[in-house]
């Protein structure tokens, strides 16, 4: 029973970490181009990028292995690159080559990085314990 429980944490975990990187590259690109942190303008520049994340968690199965990098960590990833940038074209926002270039790059970092992390500190820690 106690590994369910702790099964289930770690997919709420890891759901609710790549929701705040979302959002925590959100207000970093709006903070670094002067848009201010009006609710609705961050929630219009964020919500391309969780509905594709959103989408790569349904489409690699993510509960299964949250913590994996492939494929969980790379379809996520690339979720919600390439689907956060078609629904921002399809609800006519702005999207220019250097911003997938950063997007896909910090998004990259964000939500492989920290499963790569993870993984490591995993293994060090059971390295350790062994």
């Amino acid at each position: 029973m106690q590994k369910n429980r702790t099964t289930a944490r770690g997919i709420v975990l890891a759901a609710v970490l790549d929701t705040a990187l979302v959002l925590a590259f959100v207000a970093i690109g709006r903070q670094s181009h002067d848009e201010g942190s009006a609710v609705v303008g961050f929630l219009t520049t964020a919500w391309p990028f969780l509905a594709g994340a959103a989408a790569g968690w349904l489409i690699a199965r993510a509960w299964r292995a949250p913590l994996r990098l492939a494929p969980t960590g790379v379809v996520v990833w690339a979720s919600a690159v390439v689907l956060g940038m078609l629904l921002r074209i399809v609800s006519a926002q702005g999207v220019q080559l250097s911003f997938v270039i950063v997007t896909a790059v910090v998004l990259a970092v964000f939500l492989v990085g920290w499963r790569a992390v993870a993984l490591l500190v995993k293994r060090l820690t059971h390295g350790f314990a062994s």
